[in-house]
């Protein structure tokens, strides 16, 4: 049996968190967590178990942007407003004819042999004519099918909460349903012989059970789903079994009051007899007697009864595991610079909590400390903000600098991707989120816009696969030429195969670059500056063949996915793009070149963000799963090929 003197030898708080998220760690509480699956529109909030892929294109018909006539746009070449254009008007129901159009609105599906929309204020209609004063070129205002969201695209990654605009993007990608990590089933067991569960049954002597229905609360806040026991008096017996049945139907217990070392303080004893204890005490002011144990492989935390030691020490070694358990990002604490209103003691040994109430004075950030009762319940609803007082402190007089922890919160870190797209950012984004709870963020402006936004600071990670012509080489020309101070690296992420992508079957019979000067074909190119474009544009002399003679050269588009989407849909007969793309949408694919690409890395000093990827970049798990996409090669990935 435990002495009085239980939990005098006090753990600091550190080093309390260190055993215990270790434990939890070792016995695998974070990893393979339930799932559950919910209709997409019930899902708001909760996490993805899992990547998510479209079933469908968005929109998954060419449809019109614009009210107005639908033509075919080789019949309009001509038309000027000295030269006006008359087109035959057809009926819905009429099959097309050249020279004619369909009066069409925004969002209506093309009719068959029409591939463009001229604007109703453009056009001139008189009985079963339309007069048109401009040629319209293919496809213009016309949504083609994937234009917002390809089929079989990853629409959300694992581990993302699902926000109102992820509930429209997974409808609109034919998903109905989503797997979601489970909520935690946290379990409170208020105790204590002079608890009472209403007002009406006080009397002097009795306290109200406020604090589990406080801590209940907390746990619904932090995303866990809270079961509030009836309260169960101070009977050794009682309590124990009511540990017992709350372990088997929860994946945390939480028992409040009892952890002190009293005559009738026996939660310490019930965990060491079903478990483990790991911490009982813990040297922090409010908060002493916190228990941190391990139960039939769940965690079993008694709480203090006084609510603001209860309500503290739930958010030091509740909040995050919850948190964890459920891959939600730990929201962190926002800092501010504040003046001490006044003079504030404390005792060296002890970790302090201090409450405070925070204003702006005539430009000043005032901090005034609330009362310290342990049992303040009004210091809980009045606080701005929280002052950590060191262990090694006496005190802070007034007027002194310090910094609070303001209540509200901070959303996760988020690291910038801008420069060339490829689909194994996306999967580096999951593993970056998995090992690092960062949320990657991609822009696709081309390789030339990654360098630029490495050189100005406008990005933390940039793609590139750019081909000097004069050596032949990739990427490390135009990073020496247009990068010169920072601190930034580029690094290996893969070898892969660029080519032509055609519909299947191969309609065209496409086979060679030479072939994209034929008149029948239609090309779908990159914009200006991405390393597909100017890997087009250095191949295609080399083919006796001008860039001139490419009909739909013009036409850009800004991703690899999009190049495919745009071929599936009908809108042109090839791209060039990669491997990865074409077997996504199940398209046929034409070798043409082998390139590198390759990311900067550019993240200050100090920031273990750039190792962590490097890390990842050289993992087999991640090779895997992106060489799985097809026409990847990751021997040399994670690789530093240049360093400032």
């Amino acid at each position: 049996m435990r002495t009085g003197k239980a939990y005098l030898e006090c753990l600091p708080r550190e080093k309390s968190w260190e055993l215990w998220q270790n434990k939890l760690m070792s016995a695998g509480y974070f990893t393979d967590l339930p799932t559950e699956t919910l209709p997409v529109e019930q899902a708001l909030g909760r996490v993805t178990a899992g990547c998510n892929y479209a079933k469908q294109s968005v929109p998954h018909y060419n449809g019109s942007a614009m009210d107005g006539i639908a033509v075919r746009a080789q019949d309009t070449f001509g038309a000027t407003e000295t030269t006006p254009m008359h087109l035959k008007l057809l009926k819905s129901h009429e099959p097309f004819v050249p020279g004619g159009c369909y009066i069409i609105d925004t969002g209506d599906l093309m009719p068959a042999e029409t591939n463009s929309v001229i604007m109703i204020e453009d056009v001139h209609i008189e009985n079963a004519s339309a007069e048109i004063i401009a040629a319209a070129a293919p496809w213009q205002h016309v949504r083609i099918i994937g234009e917002d969201i390809v089929a079989n695209e990853m629409v959300l990654p694992e581990h993302q909460v699902i926000r109102p605009a992820d509930i429209a993007a997974l409808l609109s990608a034919g998903l109905e349903t989503v797997e979601v990590v489970a909520k935690p089933k946290v379990t409170v067991i208020p105790t204590g012989t002079e608890l009472v569960a209403r007002s009406h049954d006080l009397k002097p002597g009795a306290i109200l059970d406020v604090n589990s229905h406080m801590l209940c609360a907390a746990v619904t806040q932090w995303g866990g789903d809270a079961i509030r026991h009836e309260i169960v008096p101070d009977n050794y017996e009682q309590i124990k079994q009511a540990v017992i049945a709350s372990l088997a139907t929860s994946d945390m217990v939480i028992t409040n009051a009892g952890t002190s070392a009293g005559t009738e303080d026996f939660t310490s004893r019930i965990f060491a007899e079903l478990g483990e204890v790991l911490v009982h005490g813990v040297a922090i002011k409010p908060g002493k007697p916190v228990i941190l144990a391990f139960c039939q492989g769940k965690p079993v935390i008694g709480l203090p009864g006084y609510p603001v030691s209860a309500m503290l020490t739930a958010e030091l070694f509740v909040k995050d595991v919850l948190y964890e358990r459920q891959r939600l990002p730990i929201p962190a604490a926002q800092q501010v610079p504040a003046v001490l209103a006044r003079q504030l003691s404390s005792h060296v040994g002890v970790e302090e909590f201090v409450r405070v109430s925070v204003g702006t004075i005539q430009g000043k950030t005032v901090a005034a400390p609330l009362s310290r009762g342990a049992g303040i319940i009004s210091s809980l609803i009045k606080a701005q903000g929280v002052l950590v007082v060191s262990e090694r402190s006496t005190g802070l007089p007034a007027g002194a600098m310090v910094q609070i922890n303001m209540l509200n919160r901070q959303q996760s870190e988020t690291v910038l991707a801008v420069g060339s797209h490829d689909l194994a950012l996306d999967i580096l984004g999951v593993f970056l989120n998995r090992q690092a709870g960062k949320l990657l963020s991609a822009a696709n402006v081309g390789s030339m816009g990654g360098i630029m936004a490495v050189r100005n600071n406008e990005a933390h990670i940039a793609g590139i696969h750019m081909l000097d012509d004069k050596t032949g080489e990739y990427n490390i020309p135009f990073v020496n030429k247009y990068l010169t101070k920072g601190n930034w690296q580029l690094v290996r992420l893969a070898r892969r195969e660029q080519g032509l992508m055609v519909l299947p079957g191969n309609p065209k019979n496409i086979k060679t670059l030479e072939e994209l000067g034929r008149e029948d074909i239609t090309y779908v190119n990159r914009q200006r500056g991405s390393g597909t474009r100017m890997l087009l544009d250095h191949l295609v002399p080399r083919t006796g063949l001008r860039v001139e003679h490419i009909t739909g050269y013009e036409k850009e588009v800004s991703t690899h996915m999009a190049v495919a989407a745009t071929i599936t849909a009908g809108a042109a007969d090839t791209g060039l793009g990669i491997r990865a793309a074409a077997t996504a949408l199940g398209l046929e694919f034409i070798p043409i070149s082998h390139e590198c690409y390759d990311i900067l890395l550019n993240f200050p000093p100090g920031d273990i963000t750039a190792e962590t990827i490097i890390t990842i970049l050289q993992t087999p798990a991640f090779r895997q799963e992106v060489e799985r996409l097809g026409g990847y090669d990751l021997a040399e990935a994670g690789t530093v090929l240049l360093k400032m």
